[in-house]
């Protein structure tokens, strides 16, 4: 289930608690749903019975249980808590994972023309160059700072990230194989043009990739996208990449993403391929949408 999916489920669970007239509130067009914030609950959360709770003349927290009620058991879904004066909050199944990064492999990230990027000024394009001068008014940082090729930037762990999915493209194209598939059944094609038909998608049901955070970051970047926007605060999709790349640093380094020695490339490896194309193509696109570049060695 993505963002946008589970901002349609809770719609729908509003609609039959007032269709069943147990929830006397008009029904909104869209729900918010936003990532979880640090110490909560759950993968995503969504205030809406706050929202609803004078009109239906309940308390948050009443409001909120007849939604979870109508909630449980939504595909996609692992749980649905109730949390603090009434916000609910979901956990999402395994399965999700799979299905953002076949997702963004096959539509590619979710864009947006609306999204202004302050210009810089001259005197900092003249110090810092285009990109780091548009990130330092995102981001304000000292100008050596946003100058080093270090991890100490985010800059450049951004950019640094996305140069290791284009890398592992790369030499996976060396190896003869890749993490394309040609439809949901999980038949896969190597760059020989060796078809085989393991049981999954390129991201391998029997052969899952075990990388939550970094899935529900992938997963929730249409959602930064569109708060992005509408709050007309680009340094939120800034501080998303920042978290995209540091998860998949994390796993890119304590996962072997391409086969060791005489290994052969297994659907496991077509997998873990797959997760860094996915963070690849979130990582071009936010950077894209922040008119900064996204080169492909650093």
């Amino acid at each position: 289930m993505t963002p946008a999916e589970l901002s349609r489920a809770v719609v729908r669970a509003v609609r039959s608690a007032v269709e069943e007239e147990v929830l006397p509130a008009p029904v909104p067009e869209r729900a918010a749903v936003e990532r979880t914030r640090p110490g909560g609950t759950g993968d995503y959360a969504s205030n809406v019975a706050l929202r609803l709770a004078r009109a239906a003349n309940r308390p948050p927290r009443e409001v909120a249980e007849i939604l979870r009620e109508r909630l449980a058991g939504t595909p996609g879904l692992a749980a649905v808590e109730v949390t603090g004066p009434g916000f609910l909050n979901f956990t999402l199944d395994a399965s999700t994972g799979e299905q953002v990064v076949r997702e963004l492999l096959d539509r590619g990230v979710v864009r947006s023309d609306a999204l202004a990027v302050p210009a810089p000024a001259p005197d900092a394009l003249a110090r810092l160059g285009h990109d780091a001068a548009v990130w330092a008014l995102l981001l304000p940082a000292p100008d050596a700072e946003l100058l080093a090729q270090h991890e100490r930037n985010p800059l450049f762990r951004v950019r640094y990230a996305h140069s290791r999915t284009r890398a592992l493209h790369r030499n996976a194209a060396d190896l003869g194989f890749s993490a394309t598939y040609e439809n949901g059944h999980g038949t896969t094609t190597d760059e020989r043009g060796t078809t085989s038909s393991e049981h999954g998608t390129a991201t391998g049901h029997g052969t899952t990739t075990d990388a939550p955070e970094l899935f529900a970051l992938l997963g929730g970047y249409p959602v930064e996208l569109e708060a992005a926007v509408r709050l007309d605060a680009p340094e939120r999709l800034a501080r998303h990449l920042v978290a995209v790349a540091d998860a998949f640093l994390r796993f890119h380094d304590t996962t072997n993403v391409l086969p060791l020695g005489d290994e052969k490339p297994s659907a496991a490896h077509r997998s873990r391929l797959a997760v860094a194309e996915a963070t690849g193509t979130v990582l071009a696109g936010g950077l894209s949408q922040l008119g900064i570049s996204a080169p492909d060695h650093l």
